[in-house]
């Protein structure tokens, strides 16, 4: 049994890290289900384990979280839904790559309900928008939106956060940093790509999703 939480009032960061951690614990003890909790944070950076200190653009603009999970600087804020995913790999086999790419599967296939095709790359974890209505980079390489931000870390073989979408955040917003440190890209959301989906809109096509992904 998979518990989803859903929160309808900004979280502060602290109070989602420490109730992550506390059901995390009650997972690994046999004493709780496996949870997806849906949420939007205050406006924040949180820094992964991979967080190059340069990439800080604007280290006064929003407050700064060291997150534990892998990857780099991450904006998290209002109109982008967080999905913190607790599950138990010792139950769904104790593959961190797969694990990832599952992840990546599932926000694809939440975007594909919107006729938007996300796709991953090589060498740069999270889901990606091809955008040839914007004008190529200055080396010729074709100009891509990030969408999706994907980022885990585990316990006991139990996951810790998880993934986030831009529906309508902010985009300004994500100048204080560089994002997941890839320069040159840039970052859309579902509302930037022109359609007007709200954030239930989104928690449908999430919740549809999951167990074509998650059996």
């Amino acid at each position: 049994m998979v518990e989803w939480i859903h929160s309808a009032q900004p979280v502060p960061y602290e109070t989602a890290l420490a109730a992550m951690e506390a059901r995390v614990a009650e997972i690994a003890a046999g004493r709780a289900d496996e949870a997806i909790w849906l949420l939007e944070h205050p406006p924040l950076y949180t820094a992964g384990t991979s967080a190059d200190p340069a990439d800080l653009v604007d280290p006064d603009r929003f407050p700064v979280f060291r997150a534990g999970r892998g990857g780099q600087y991450t904006y998290h804020g209002p109109g982008q839904r967080v999905a913190y995913v607790m599950l138990d790999l010792n139950a769904r086999g104790r593959d961190v790559r797969r694990f990832v790419c599952a992840l990546e599967d599932w926000v694809i296939a939440t975007l594909a309900e919107f006729n938007v095709v996300g796709e991953r790359r090589a060498g740069r974890v999270g889901v990606w928008i091809a955008r040839p209505d914007k004008p190529p980079l200055p080396d010729g390489t074709p100009r891509e939106d990030k969408i999706a931000a994907i980022g885990v870390k585990l316990r006991r073989w139990i996951s810790f956060h998880g993934i986030s979408i831009n529906v309508e955040p902010d985009l300004a917003h994500f100048d204080g940093i560089v994002p997941c440190g890839i320069t040159g890209h840039g970052v859309t959301s579902l509302v930037d790509l022109g359609l007007p989906v709200t954030m239930a809109d989104v928690d449908v096509a999430l919740k549809s999703a999951f167990p074509r992904i998650f059996a």
